[in-house]
């Protein structure tokens, strides 16, 4: 099931993102990597996960592109929830810094995204990815660019 594609039309991005959580919060790159959208508020969203082994790279820790997506999906939805209803928006840049290691023994990580400044064409947000106990595994700063929809 697509719940984006389900979404009303006319909505501003915090009432789509709010929407999107209503209804389950998993976007399908979440049924993909496993992470559920939590919650939103202006210029603010966060996701959770749990990573697995079906995660690990070649040597035996959990792939960086987990934490870079969550951190990406975080900053994205952030400034997702400052739009209009007739704008969008993409990431043009992501620089991911690797703090710790993630392994399947982690346990719940949550990415905390949030809006340093929303202008016309570009937003530059920042992100965390932290433990249940609040340790730093990746953080990450973003510019994504803000354009008009096509009708």
């Amino acid at each position: 099931m697509d719940i984006v594609a389900e979404l009303p039309t006319g909505l501003t991005g915090l009432e789509q993102l709010q929407k999107l959580i209503a209804m389950g919060g998993r976007p399908p790159i979440g049924d993909t990597m496993d992470f559920t959208f939590v919650d939103a508020g202006d210029g603010y969203g966060v996701f959770e996960s749990t990573p697995g082994l079906h995660l690990y790279n070649p040597i035996g820790t959990v792939h960086g592109g987990y934490a870079a997506t969550l951190l990406d999906s975080a900053c994205g939805c952030a400034a997702h929830s400052k739009l209009s209803p007739t704008q969008g928006y993409t990431t043009l840049e992501l620089k991911v810094a690797y703090h710790k290691p993630i392994t399947k023994d982690t346990g719940k990580l949550r990415a905390e995204g949030r809006v340093l400044s929303f202008g016309r064409r570009a937003a530059f947000a920042e992100a965390t990815l932290k433990d249940a106990a609040g340790k730093l595994y990746a953080s990450a700063t973003s510019t994504l660019l803000v354009f008009e929809r096509q009708a």
